[in-house]
């Protein structure tokens, strides 16, 4: 099949993983069935055979393989499928049609809410199509409302497909029929409709914006012919009884009804109006006005609702309808999710989303469902271009917090930019999450911390980064990568205080000002995390820091260091290094020591080979010097002197990217003995190509 498997993944059983690619391959057609007779025996089926074995499944480009699976001669494969699926992902998605995204509603259907599936990620979507995105996002958190002409749910029994879902359900998320939008929804209505006014008057017309009043807009929109559609006001429909009739959000002039643009609901990353989608086969023509028993045709029919008090006779523009605003001067036009017609069933316990930008409703979404998806676990969100949402996602995960049976343990988050400060996002999530386990965070460039763009519903900027201390939390990892510039250690120690359960810490281009501020950070570590076994220091220069290394190497609570490029012997190397050999030479409890890219050399290497001495009390048993400027001379040495000691195997000794290719036989002669006393990770490096790389990029 010409696949080859992640160098990162841990293959357990080759068979599975086989009849899992194989599975894959024959759902999207790279693998011609007809070419192999057997395969093409007609009581044989290769997807049934291979879908037991199957743990995961990717999804990929204009969802292929999700229209094949729900069809009714693969009814048994997606039946295997629930329960043996544990992760969903997409990769690279498209625009796809409204048929596509049906059945992919019925896929979703019957693999979250029906079936084991725990883990749903995306990856690599650029340009995040508002209702498949919003389709995904509601599903995986366990809401389900069938689309338009789609059967039945035979899983779901007579009786919960007749049911209102009940309080603890829908309401949970919305608390009302008509949800009170707060100064942060108001906030985003108003950016979404003020920037979908400015994108209207730029767009080029051939006929001047369509005027229509809110009691004709339902009929004239209905003809519109569009996709997507949003709910009026409850008013005289619900003292009736009866269900009320949806309109679409946008819809073209009369006179254009087939080469008509749908402009998504407005959207930061989406700054161009999107074609529409092309209608299924089967629904061409104009449509009339739904019944009460008609679903709506994607998911804005239930996700986004038009919320108002206005009059019957006030005037709105078509574009602003599209955004769902019916005045695009109020800030509380815009509705967010109306999930209380949705039924609520089983949801995934881990969502990912790696480079998904998300819009201003992307994110309002994700945040209103945050709020009460309490069977949640992890969350990862990775360079999303959050910006100043970040702020509701806060709220939505203090909002989290307080609910009842809240699971959430793990949070990753990464980004581009922050409108806050690593350190106070870091104190502000600690805060809203304080029952968090694993915490992983990282900036990549400084923020504007002048005057942050809060929103409305942050409250002051106290709400966020107040100055009180930090409530003791259930922190037990904790990683950080830092931006360029120096960070204020008494916060970074503020966390570190309320963190007593910390096990892991992890500091990623961590700049201090002074040598005395990371001394307080490591005074802190010894004196409040007495449980810390694993530390970690990536690209800091700590060349003027010897004396806290030392300090950190003489910690006989410590089980693991890393110093990777941190510049260790950039300064009296001469005197630096015994120092160092003695500390660990005396410390019993480190058993892991990682030092790559610290230009340690032949003449460090052998002086590390004193820590195997005789008189040695050390129990290291890992060692990494990857990067290091090792000759095979100098590895040669330091196998014999491990020869002469006698040591026993001291376990695991990595030697990535050394300049071992200088010499191969000498190379292959160390690492020859060098395999009698350890475990050996080496590489083929071309340190001359390496060198010359190096030279012209400078």
């Amino acid at each position: 099949m010409k696949t080859r498997p992640s160098s990162l993944e841990s293959v357990t059983c080759w068979r599975a993983k086989f009849m899992e690619a194989f599975f894959s391959h024959v759902l999207r057609g790279t693998i011609d069935v007809s070419s192999d007779k057997r395969l093409c025996d007609q009581r044989f089926s290769p997807l049934l055979h291979s879908s037991r074995h199957v743990r995961q499944l990717t999804i990929c480009n204009m969802l292929q393989g999700a229209t094949e699976l729900v069809a009714e001669p693969n009814r048994r494969v997606l039946e295997t499928l629930a329960s043996s699926l544990h992760t969903l992902k997409f990769r690279h998605l498209l625009f796809s049609d409204v048929a596509a995204q049906q059945s992919l509603r019925q896929l979703l259907h019957q693999l979250i809410h029906h079936g084991a599936v725990s883990q749903v990620s995306l990856y690599s979507w650029p340009v995040p199509e508002s209702a498949l995105f919003i389709l995904i996002l509601t599903m995986s958190a366990g809401f389900w409302q069938p689309g338009p002409g789609s059967l039945p749910c035979r899983l779901c029994g007579e009786a919960s497909r007749g049911r209102a879902p009940s309080r603890d359900e829908g309401s949970l998320l919305l608390g009302s029929r008509r949800p009170r939008r707060d100064a942060a929804e108001r906030c985003a209505a108003a950016l979404m409709a003020t920037r979908r006014k400015s994108e209207v008057k730029q767009m080029p017309r051939a006929v001047p914006p369509t005027r229509v009043t809110r009691r004709n807009t339902q009929e004239s929109l209905t003809i519109g012919g569009t996709d997507s559609k949003f709910y009026l006001p409850a008013t005289s429909y619900e003292a009736s009884g009866t269900k009320q009739p949806s309109a679409p959000a946008a819809a073209s002039s009369a006179s254009s009804s087939t080469s008509s643009k749908r402009a998504p609901a407005s959207s930061a990353s989406q700054p161009k109006p999107l074609k529409r989608f092309k209608r299924a086969a089967g629904k061409k023509g104009p449509r009339t006005r739904q019944g009460s028993g008609a679903e709506s045709e994607d998911l804005y029919d239930f996700v986004f609702i038009v919320a108002g008090e206005k009059e019957d006779g006030e005037e709105m523009e078509i574009g602003e309808v599209a955004c769902g605003a019916l005045d695009g001067s109020d800030p509380s036009c815009l509705g967010l999710p109306a999930l209380e017609a949705s039924q609520r069933f089983r949801s995934i316990s881990t969502l990912e989303l790696f480079t998904v930008p998300l819009s201003t409703e992307a994110a309002l979404t994700l945040c209103h469902l945050l709020s009460s998806w309490v069977s949640l676990e992890s969350l990862t969100l990775s360079y999303n271009g959050l910006g100043s949402n970040i702020f509701r996602l806060l709220d939505s995960l203090r909002a989290l917090s307080g609910q009842a049976g809240c699971r959430l343990r793990a949070l990753h988050l990464s980004d581009l930019f922050s409108p806050l400060p690593i350190l106070e996002l870091t104190r502000a999530i600690v805060r809203a999450l304080p029952l968090l386990r694993v915490l992983s965070i990282r900036v990549d460039h400084p923020s504007q911390r002048d005057n942050p763009a809060v929103p409305e519903n942050a409250g002051p900027p106290g709400h966020i980064v107040g100055d009180e201390e930090i409530p003791e939390n259930c922190l037990e990892q904790l990683e950080m990568g830092f931006p360029r510039g120096a960070q204020p250690a008494p916060l970074l120690c503020s966390v570190l205080k309320a963190s007593g359960s910390l096990q892991q810490l992890s500091l990623d281009s961590a700049t201090f000002a002074s040598p005395q501020d990371f001394g307080l950070v490591l005074q802190t570590l010894k004196e409040y995390n007495l449980s810390l076994k694993r530390l970690s220091f990536h690209d800091m220069n700590l060349a003027d820091c010897q004396s806290e290394v030392l300090f950190l190497l003489k910690n006989l609570t410590l089980q693991e260091i890393t110093f990777s490029f941190c510049r260790l012997f950039e300064k009296r190397p001469v005197q630096f290094l015994p120092e160092m050999v003695a500390a660990m030479k005396g410390n019993s409890t480190l058993k892991g020591l990682r030092l790559p890219g610290n230009r340690l050399g032949n003449a460090g290497l052998l002086a590390l080979a004193d820590v195997f001495s005789e008189d040695s009390s050390s129990s290291l048993c890992q060692l990494d010097i990857s990067s290091n400027c090792i000759k095979p001379d100098g590895l040669l040495e330091f196998a014999k002197r491990l020869e002469r000691w006698g040591r026993g195997a001291f376990g695991h000794l990595r030697l990535f990217q050394n300049w071992l290719d200088q010499d191969a036989v000498t190379a292959r002669e160390a690492i020859r003995r060098l395999r009698a006393t350890c475990h050996v990770v080496s590489d083929s490096w071309d340190s001359t190509q390496a060198f010359a790389d190096y030279v012209s990029t400078m």
